[in-house]
C-alpha cells in the first residue's frame, strides 16, 4: 500500500459487499451516535454528506482518492501506475481501466484499454482518456455513452470534458433508444451532430449542425437545435406544431419558452393560419410566496376568417326577413383585428396586522374582441361558454364571521341562431356571513347581502335595482349513532329599491317569509350475502318535512339571480325550490327517500348504493317566476317564467351506482312520472377499467323537452374508450409503471362519440390512434367540436414524440384528456433517478 497525497489503497482481493462498506463509511462519519451511557438505546439514523445527490465544488478537493489494481508501482507525491483491473475512485467519479496512471501535482488521470468513467451516474467507455479528476477537465476518444437524467446513448469520435457539469462530443449521435444487442442493430431515431454540447447544470443540449434521421428518412441539415437533457423547464424554441384545421386551414406554431425564474416563465406562440393570418399568443405564469396567477393574451392584427362570417350572418338575415341587417352586412367589411385576453390572480395578504383571521383577493378576467371568438377560437381559456365573467373578490373571516367585496360583469357573446339572455352584473356585492355552532346545542347562521344589479334594460325586459337581503337559521340538531332528528327554523328577508317603476308603479319593494323544516332519518345494518360473496347492508330511511306558508307578493317581484333548481336528490331534501334570493318557495311538503347501500364488511368501502325519493305535497306551490320579454338587437327574446305546480306527487327519483369490482361500475338516474307513466330524464353511465390504459364508458341520456306533446326530448349516446389494439391479438403488454406504458410496438385506440339520437348527427368526435415504438409515440387525432347550431370545427393532430429528446407536430394531449374519460398518456413526468441507482 502506497502512501500518496490522497488516500489510496492496493488490493488484490474482491472488495467488500457494498452494504458493508456503506456501513463503514456511515460509522465513520458519525452516523450513529451511541455512547456508552446509552448503550441500550436504539440506534439513531442521521444524515451522511456521503450520500448527497451532488458533491459541492468546494468539497470535492478533499474527497479520498482510492487507487486499486493488480499491481501498483510508483513514486509518492508524484504518480501511480496501475496495470491490471485498475481503478480510482472520488467521490462521485470512478475510472476503470487496463492501465492507469496518476500523477498527483497535476491531478492529472490517464488511462487506457477498455476505460470505463462512471461520473455521478453518467457512464462513458472508450480506448483511452486523460482527465483532471477534482475539474473533470480532459478528454476521451472514441466514446460511447450513456446519460442517467433521460437514458440517452450515442457514440462520438471524441468527447472534450470541459467540467462536471458540461461537455462537448464531436461528430456525436445522441438517442434514448434503448440498445439491442444484435449486428447491424439501429435505434428507430438518432440524432447527428457535428457538435453536441450538454450543460447538466442548465440541463440543456444544444447540437450544431444537425440531422434528425427516423426510420431511415434524414431532416436537411440543421445549424442548431436544443433540448432538454431531464425533465426540467428550460428557456428556447420549443418544438414547431403543425395542424389542418377546417377553419384555419393550414396552422404552423412555434413557441418560444422563457424560464424566467424557478417561479415565473412566459410563453410566446406566433401562428400562421394559411385561411386567416397570423395570430400571436403570449402567456405568462407566476408563482410567488403569497400571490400567484396567470395572464394570456392572444392577437390577431388582421383576420380574413369574417368575410366567410359575414356571408353566414347575411344569409340567416334573410331567412329571417331582416333586409336591413342584410344590405348593412353586405355593404361593409368586416376584416378587423381579433384579440382575446384572460388573467388570474391570487392573493393572501398578512391579515394578523388588520386583525383579521385571513385576507385573500381573486381576480378573473375574460375578455374577447367581438361575439364570433368562441367559434373562431375555440381552443383558447374559458371559452365552452359564451358567459364570459369578469370578477374582482376582497375575502375575509375572523372568528365566527366571513364576508366578501365583489365585482361581477359579463362579457355575453351573441348568436342570432341561439340567442340568450345576459346575466346582471353585480356592481358591487357585498355579503357578510355569520355561524355559530354548538351554541348551547344550537346551531346558528345568518347570511346577509347587498347587491346592485346592473344589465341592459331593454334585453331584460325588467329595471335595474339594489337588493339587500337576509338569510337567519336556528336549528337544534339531535344525533345518535342510529338516527337523527333536526329541525329548523328560517327566516328569508329581501328590501329592493328599483332604477325604475314596475309596472304597478312601485318603485321599492320588501318582502319576509318564514320557513319551517324537520330533516330525520334512521340507518339500520345487517350482514348478508349475495353472489356467495359477504356484505354489510344498510337501510337508511328519510324523512324532510317542509313548511313555507304562501306569500303572493313575490310574484310581482323582478327576478334577478333567481332559477328553479334541477330536480336531484340532492335538491329534493332542500327548504328552497329556487336558487337564488328572489323567491322563497311556497313549499308544504314531506319528502320521503330510502338508501340502501352495500358495504364491505372489512374496509368499510361502499360497493353499491341505491336510492328511491318522492316530494309529496299538501298544497299547492305557488310562488312562480316571471315572464320576462326583452329585445337583444333586432330578436325579441322570451323569458319564459315557471307555472305554479299542483300536482300532489312529484316525479319519482331512482338511482343507483355499483362498483361490485374495481373494473366495473354503473350509475344510473331516472326521473319517472308515474301519472304519465314515462321517464322525463334518464341517465346511464357504464364504465369497464380492467387495467392501465384500458377503459371502455357508455353512457345513454334522455331529457324530455318541456314544450313537446309527443314525447320526444333530447336523447344521446356517448361512447369513450382507450384501448390497446394489441389485445386483439393476444400480446397483453407489461405495465411498465405509472408514465412509463406497456412496452414498445404497441397501438392504442382512443375516441369519444357523442351522438344525438333525435337528430341523428355526431355531435362531437374525437377519434385518434397512438404507437408506441419504446423511444418514441406517435399520434394521430381527428377532432370534430360543434360551434353553433349549424356549424363545427374539425381538425387533424398528428405527432411524433421523440422521448428524451423533442417533438413534431400538433399535440393532441390536451384535447384527449378533455374529452376521453380516465385517459392516461403513454408516457408522463416521472422521479429523476438519483445517481446511486447507476452506482459502480
Amino acid at each position: 500500500m502506497h502512501d500518496l497525497t490522497r488516500a489510496t489503497r492496493h488490493r488484490r482481493t474482491p472488495p467488500w459487499p457494498l452494504a458493508l462498506l456503506t456501513l463503514a463509511m456511515l460509522q465513520a462519519q458519525g452516523a450513529w451516535a451511541q455512547s456508552p451511557a446509552d448503550a441500550d438505546a436504539p440506534l439513531v439514523l442521521k444524515r451522511s454528506p456521503m450520500l448527497q445527490e451532488q458533491i459541492p465544488r468546494a468539497e470535492r478537493g478533499s474527497r479520498p482518492s482510492i487507487i486499486e489494481g493488480d499491481k501498483v508501482s510508483g513514486r509518492p507525491d508524484l504518480e501511480t501506475v496501475v496495470e491490471g483491473n485498475a481503478s480510482l475512485r472520488r467521490g462521485d467519479t470512478v475510472i476503470h481501466a487496463d492501465r492507469l496512471e496518476y500523477h498527483q501535482p497535476d491531478d492529472l488521470a490517464k488511462a487506457s484499454g477498455n476505460v470505463r468513467v462512471n461520473q455521478a451516474g453518467n457512464v462513458y467507455e472508450g480506448p483511452k482518456l486523460e482527465l483532471k479528476v477534482e475539474t473533470f477537465e480532459g478528454f476521451f476518444d472514441n466514446v460511447r455513452y450513456q446519460l442517467l437524467a433521460t437514458g440517452a446513448h450515442g457514440e462520438a469520435d471524441r468527447i472534450d470534458f470541459v467540467d462536471a457539469d458540461r461537455a462537448i462530443a464531436r461528430h456525436a449521435t445522441y438517442t434514448t433508444c434503448r440498445r439491442e444487442d444484435y449486428p447491424g442493430w439501429m435505434p428507430a431515431w438518432f440524432l447527428s451532430a457535428a457538435n453536441l454540447r450538454t450543460d447538466s447544470e442548465e440541463n440543456i443540449g444544444t447540437a450544431e449542425n444537425a440531422q434528425l434521421t427516423f426510420m431511415g428518412i434524414s431532416t436537411p441539415p440543421i445549424p442548431s437545435v436544443s433540448f432538454p437533457l431531464s425533465n426540467e423547464r428550460k428557456s428556447g424554441f420549443l418544438p414547431p406544431t403543425l395542424g389542418i384545421d377546417s377553419i384555419n386551414g393550414l396552422e404552423l406554431a412555434l413557441p418560444y419558452y422563457w424560464n424566467i425564474a424557478p417561479n415565473r416563465d412566459a410563453t410566446f406562440t406566433p401562428t400562421v393560419m394559411s385561411k386567416r393570418g397570423i395570430n400571436l399568443s403570449n402567456e405568462f405564469r407566476y408563482l410567488e410566496k403569497s400571490y400567484s396567477g396567470e395572464l394570456r393574451l392572444d392577437y390577431m392584427p388582421s383576420d380574413n376568417l369574417p368575410e366567410s362570417r359575414r356571408a353566414e350572418a347575411v344569409t340567416e338575415a334573410l331567412e329571417n326577413e331582416n333586409y336591413s341587417r342584410a344590405s348593412q352586412l353586405m355593404a361593409g367589411s368586416v376584416r378587423r383585428s381579433r384579440w382575446g385576453l384572460w388573467a388570474r390572480h391570487r392573493h393572501s395578504f398578512n391579515a394578523r396586522d388588520l386583525g383579521l383571521d385571513s385576507l385573500t383577493a381573486n381576480i378573473n378576467l375574460n375578455r374577447v374582441s367581438d361575439d364570433d371568438y368562441w367559434r373562431d377560437f375555440n381552443r383558447t381559456p374559458t371559452l365552452i361558454t359564451r358567459l364570459l365573467p369578469n370578477d374582482a373578490s376582497l375575502n375575509w373571516s375572523k372568528g365566527d364571521w366571513s364576508g366578501r367585496v365583489r365585482t361581477l360583469s359579463y362579457q355575453t357573446l351573441r348568436y342570432d341562431a341561439s340567442p340568450i339572455v345576459p346575466p346582471y352584473d353585480r356592481l358591487p356585492q357585498l355579503t357578510a356571513n355569520y355561524a355559530k355552532y354548538d351554541w348551547n346545542g344550537f346551531d346558528f347562521t345568518l347570511g346577509t347581502d347587498l347587491t346592485r344589479f346592473r344589465a341592459d334594460v331593454r334585453e331584460q325586459g325588467q329595471p335595474n335595482a339594489d337588493r339587500a337581503y337576509a338569510l337567519a337559521q336556528l336549528s337544534r340538531p339531535f344525533i345518535t349513532p342510529g338516527a337523527y332528528v333536526i329541525p329548523k327554523v328560517q327566516l328569508h328577508a329581501a328590501s329592493y329599491s328599483f332604477d325604475a317603476p314596475l309596472a304597478d308603479g312601485r318603485t321599492s319593494a320588501t318582502s319576509a317569509v318564514p320557513t319551517f323544516s324537520v330533516d330525520s332519518g334512521m340507518t339500520f345494518e345487517r350482514d348478508t350475502s349475495l353472489f356467495g360473496r359477504a356484505f354489510r347492508q344498510t337501510l337508511e330511511p328519510r324523512a324532510f318535512y317542509v313548511h313555507t306558508p304562501y306569500r303572493a307578493r313575490q310574484n310581482a317581484l323582478p327576478v334577478y339571480d333567481t332559477a328553479a333548481n334541477d330536480f336531484s336528490f340532492a335538491t329534493l331534501f332542500t327548504e328552497n325550490e329556487f336558487s337564488g334570493h328572489d323567491r322563497v318557495s311556497s313549499t308544504h311538503a314531506l319528502t320521503l327517500g330510502l338508501t340502501s347501500r352495500l358495504l364491505d364488511p372489512d374496509t368499510g368501502a361502499e360497493l353499491a348504493r341505491f336510492g328511491i325519493a318522492q316530494r309529496r305535497r299538501f298544497d299547492d306551490q305557488n310562488v312562480t317566476l316571471s315572464r320576462r320579454v326583452g329585445r337583444i338587437g333586432s330578436t325579441t327574446v322570451v323569458t319564459a317564467g315557471t307555472s305554479p305546480v299542483i300536482e300532489r306527487a312529484s316525479d319519482l327519483l331512482l338511482g343507483a351506482q355499483v362498483n361490485l369490482s374495481p373494473k366495473w361500475s354503473l350509475d344510473t338516474t331516472v326521473q319517472y312520472n308515474p301519472d304519465e307513466r314515462r321517464s322525463n330524464r334518464s341517465t346511464v353511465t357504464a364504465r369497464y377499467t380492467p387495467g392501465p390504459y384500458r377503459t371502455l364508458s357508455a353512457s345513454y341520456r334522455y331529457q324530455a323537452d318541456r314544450i313537446s306533446t309527443n314525447g320526444v326530448g333530447n336523447e344521446s349516446i356517448d361512447v369513450g374508450w382507450q384501448w390497446p389494439l394489441n389485445d386483439l391479438w393476444g400480446d397483453k403488454g407489461k405495465d411498465l409503471g405509472p408514465g412509463r406504458g406497456q412496452g414498445g410496438g404497441r397501438w392504442y385506440s382512443v375516441g369519444r362519440l357523442n351522438y344525438s339520437l333525435r337528430d341523428k348527427v355526431m355531435t362531437d368526435a374525437v377519434i385518434g390512434l397512438e404507437y408506441d415504438g419504446c423511444c418514441y409515440i406517435g399520434r394521430v387525432v381527428l377532432e370534430k367540436i360543434s360551434t353553433g347550431v349549424a356549424t363545427s370545427t374539425k381538425r387533424i393532430m398528428f405527432q411524433i414524440e421523440f422521448l428524451g429528446f423533442s417533438s413534431i407536430g400538433s399535440s393532441p394531449m390536451r384535447t384527449l384528456q378533455l374529452n376521453v374519460p380516465r385517459y392516461q398518456p403513454l408516457r408522463g413526468p416521472i422521479p429523476a433517478p438519483s445517481r446511486f441507482t447507476n452506482y459502480d
